[in-house]
């Protein structure tokens, strides 16, 4: 295998990525295209974990579920997780500055890897208390709780519920059940 330099490697800015014709991540400077648009099966199971977290949050006005939105953890890192929840959104701008309370990433064969390895360290060094990896081909989620600066997991769910505690104000029960109703 070839050594490297970080200097030879390309190092990309905020700037650079909000002029990108196409849907890409911003990871430490280097981009990365996303997949082409996911399957059916994929949109759908999204689609029902937005609806599942909208209901389940509809009693406080302080916590959001939001699909599909731009996370900029710095300049040179902005991702777009399936959907995520943010509680006590500073004020609205182009993408999320502050860290989620929950993130979900529905896997497909293209980004499963970079979502289960390099997407889970991410997630955990900037605080993310709840990672969840939603497989459509098993139709099942895997639910992480950041521990110790690590996550360690919580169980497999189907068709149970899951009880997210987000902080001594919100916590609510999951409904996996609904998830996977597609």
């Amino acid at each position: 295998m070839l050594a490297y330099k970080n200097d030879y490697l390309p190092n990309y800015t905020y700037d650079d990525y909000k002029e990108w014709k196409g849907d890409w991540e911003l990871i430490d400077g280097i981009p990365y295209a996303m997949a082409p648009a996911p399957n059916i099966t994929h949109q759908e199971i999204n689609l029902n974990i937005g609806a599942e977290l909208r209901t389940k949050l509809k009693k406080w006005k302080e916590c959001k579920a939001l699909p599909e939105v731009d996370w900029k953890i710095s300049d040179e890192t902005v991702i777009r997780p399936d959907s995520l929840v943010v509680c006590n959104l500073e004020s609205p701008k182009a993408y999320l500055t502050q860290t989620p309370k929950i993130i979900f990433e529905v896997l497909s064969p293209s980004t499963k890897a970079k979502d289960r390895n390099f997407k889970s360290l991410l997630y955990a060094q900037n605080g993310v208390k709840y990672y969840i990896l939603v497989e459509p081909a098993g139709m099942f989620a895997e639910v992480y709780l950041l521990k110790n600066g690590n996550y360690k997991l919580q169980g497999e769910f189907k068709e149970e519920d899951y009880h997210f505690d987000l902080d001594n104000r919100y916590s609510f029960d999951f409904s996996f059940k609904e998830v996977f109703d597609v």
